[in-house]
């Protein structure tokens, strides 16, 4: 059974940093790319960034491209998404998501109705 489990979520001060985790377990993590999303508040969801298996094909949204960092760490199976100069736009539930095939940008709407989420760790920013 795939399980995503994120955390590292918290309330921050516009221009601050958070890192998200996300564990993986139940398949093989190392061969898959994945994703992290987000949903804010009465919006819907929002692809934020990607990274294939082996981690050397990287994708951001325009909105956090040079703020934000995608990165795994394959032997531990987590997915990480560094957060720098938070925004209170930035404020949303943060899932990660296991994806079956690498995409970026719209492209992956179409694969994250399907695929698995975690159930989310919540960034609030806020002063």
């Amino acid at each position: 059974e795939v399980q995503l489990v994120e955390s590292g979520g918290g309330l921050v001060q516009p221009g601050g940093s958070l890192r998200l985790s996300c564990a993986a377990s139940g398949f093989a993590f190392n061969s898959y790319s994945m994703s992290w999303v987000r949903q804010a508040p009465g919006k819907g969801l929002e692809w934020v960034s990607s990274i294939n298996s082996g981690g050397g094909r990287l994708s951001y949204t325009d909105s956090v491209k040079g703020r934000f960092t995608i990165s795994r760490d394959n032997a531990e199976n987590t997915l990480y998404l560094q957060i720098n100069t938070l925004k209170p736009e930035d404020t949303a539930v943060y899932y990660c998501a296991k994806l079956p095939t690498y995409c970026s940008g719209y492209g992956c709407y179409d694969l994250l109705t399907s695929a698995s989420r975690g159930q989310g760790t919540q960034v609030t920013v806020s002063s």
